[in-house]
């Protein structure tokens, strides 16, 4: 085992010769008659497991140069004992008030001197312990944090393409709907109503959970959910229920794992826990409207949650700017005047101004995140 290395910085060459022949036999020991000289060896060489360090020197004195070491964060756990003649409590605090671990008065007793730097050195090889096990304990939880999260993005991936293939939206459509939902929610970030609960955290949330808000449809028959033409009153009320079903099945899911008795907002809430929430708002609610007219509660103004209402623009948004089995692509300019007109009515007023606030975004998306036959012939309108 290497044996632990000590520096001593001290101008009196006596000093030196005598700290010298009594820690050799036990350690590797490095000397230097200066501050200043010292700060060069630990910055250039590997850094000294302790430091013996002088008071009264000329040029940098003892305290000076503690200082000028601790001045670097990569010095902080060197331990540092005060060497020095001096022997007073004032002399003794000011020491320790600039990070020294202990205070050595000479003249020198050898069995005092090994002793205090035996357990100094103990210590420092328990903190550095401890600290590789905090480091290996943090890059194991880091890892295990991404194993996680890969896992719950290959899961909703995964339910995702399931609902693709009962629907004729293709990816495209949750790919712009996120990024839609981004920046109106960025947008109103600005706003001091909305700044404390759309976290960065939440937001991330938001954004994932969007891609389950037509999972119900999973639920609906092949001959409604697939029909060429307008649906009949009867055919709309089933294809309604597509918000009750989603929303029930996430939610029936939530209600089988040990979690029912935690609040979503709470500190204690798994993420993932908040993630199926943001999903279930969003799934029973993205068909409200902000007059109370919407489904499948009648849900009015703010009894409407933010998630789902920044659904509720994103979706429409995009169904009309792209090519459905039952109409034509909308120019990004009907499109654009059809959301404004329903501001207060369909739409949050709020959301309405983000959105046209942030149209040339929208903009963006659409043409950049869409294939031509999504945006059928009218591509180049946007």
């Amino acid at each position: 085992m290497k044996k632990p290395e000590i520096l001593i910085v001290d101008d009196e060459p006596i000093n030196l010769s005598v700290l010298r022949n009594l820690l050799c036999p036990f350690f590797l020991v490095r000397a230097c008659k200066s501050g200043e000289e010292s700060l060069r060896l630990i910055s250039s060489g590997p850094k000294p497991d302790l430091i013996l360090l002088d008071i009264l020197m000329p040029g940098l004195d003892g305290y000076d140069t503690l200082s000028r070491i601790r001045e670097n964060p990569d010095n902080y756990e060197i331990p540092v004992i005060y060497i020095t003649a001096l022997d007073s409590i004032a002399e003794e605090e000011k020491g320790f008030s600039l990070g020294a671990v202990d205070y050595i008065t000479k003249p020198f007793r050898a069995p005092v001197v090994l002793e205090r730097i035996r357990v100094h050195l103990e210590l420092k090889q328990a903190r550095d312990l401890l600290k590789d096990k905090n480091d290996w304990l943090q890059s194991e939880v880091d890892r295990r944090v991404k194993e996680n999260r890969i896992i719950h993005d290959l899961a909703l991936n995964m339910i995702t393409q399931l609902v693709e293939t009962r629907d004729t939206d293709t990816a495209n459509h949750i790919t712009r709907t996120k990024t839609y939902i981004e920046i109106l929610a960025g947008h109103l970030r600005k706003m001091d109503k909305y700044r404390a609960f759309l976290t960065d955290e939440r937001l991330d949330n938001i954004i994932s959970a969007s891609a389950l808000h037509d999972i119900g449809k999973i639920g609906i028959p092949d001959s409604i959910l697939l029909k060429p033409g307008r649906l009949t009153a009867e055919e709309f009320e089933l294809m309604k229920a597509h918000c009750k079903i989603g929303g029930d099945a996430i939610r029936s899911a939530m209600e089988q794992v040990p979690y029912t008795d935690i609040k979503e907002d709470s500190e204690s809430a798994p993420a993932s826990y908040v993630f199926f929430a943001e999903a279930q708002k969003i799934a029973t609610s993205h068909h409200e409207r902000w007059d109370g007219s919407g489904y499948p509660d009648g849900l009015k103004g703010d009894e409407i949650p933010l998630p789902a209402l920044l659904m509720a623009l994103a979706d429409v948004f995009d169904a009309l700017t792209t090519v459905r089995i039952y109409k034509k692509a909308w120019s990004m300019e009907d499109a654009y005047e059809h959301i404004v007109s329903e501001r207060g009515k369909h739409f949050s007023p709020d959301i309405v101004d983000a959105f046209m606030a942030e149209r040339a975004a929208f903009e963006h998306t659409l043409v950049s995140m869409s294939s031509d036959e999504e945006r059928g012939d009218l591509r180049d309108d946007a």
